[in-house]
């Protein structure tokens, strides 16, 4: 008796949950580029989430079940502005010869980028500074130092002394920033101030 033919198995169907993510990461990404136009003209202030919501072509409920309060959306711009500061990182290593060098190389292009939006630079600096919000950006700002400084390939351990030396020299370029935002220095003098502190931190 001859078998019966085993019936072909039917195609699998594609699981709609990968197209409602892009959906979704791409209405998180229109609702944070509209927060930080808002920001860039008139500071945390503009940053009403009615407004971004409104801007953004979403519904207020919608907003907040992407960011529940207004610090968390802030937080999401300063995490946008870091993507952007690491992608052109990554498509333009940073320049210099000692680790030193290469450190500050990357603080001037994160104030190069900053202080074409200043209204922008000082929300997220401000934000920074007074949100009950675990922001993330003092990690992420050592890391792409800790890169820079010694190779992205190189391995700098959470306890490593370098990586603490690093952390110091993130903070201080905080400050500087806001030295500059409040016009009490130029570029040229926060950029030396870095070098001479980077060249006594940092020695791979």
């Amino acid at each position: 008796m001859t078998a019966a033919p085993t019936p072909a198995p039917e195609p699998t169907r594609a699981e709609p949950q990968p197209a409602r993510s892009r959906s979704q990461h791409e209405r998180r990404k229109k609702i944070i580029k509209a927060a930080a136009a808002l920001a860039s003209r008139g500071g945390v202030e503009a940053m009403q989430m009615r407004t971004v919501a409104e801007r953004a072509g979403v519904a207020l409920g919608t907003l907040y079940r992407y960011f529940p309060s207004k610090m968390d959306l802030v937080v999401a711009v300063v995490g946008e502005e870091l993507d952007v500061l690491e992608a052109g990182i990554d498509k333009r290593p940073p320049h210099g010869a000692a680790p030193a060098e290469r450190a500050v190389d990357v603080l001037a292009r994160a104030t190069r980028g900053l202080i074409r939006e200043p209204e922008l630079a000082e929300a997220l600096i401000r934000a920074l500074l007074l949100s009950d919000v675990r922001t993330g950006f003092g990690d992420r700002m050592t890391n792409l130092l800790a890169r820079a400084a010694a190779g992205p390939d190189a391995e700098i351990p959470a306890g490593d002394p370098r990586r603490v030396l690093l952390r110091a020299l993130a903070g201080l370029w905080t400050i500087e920033m806001i030295e500059l935002l409040h016009g009490r220095g130029t570029v040229e003098e926060i950029t030396e101030r870095l070098e001479i502190v980077a060249a006594r931190l940092i020695d791979f």
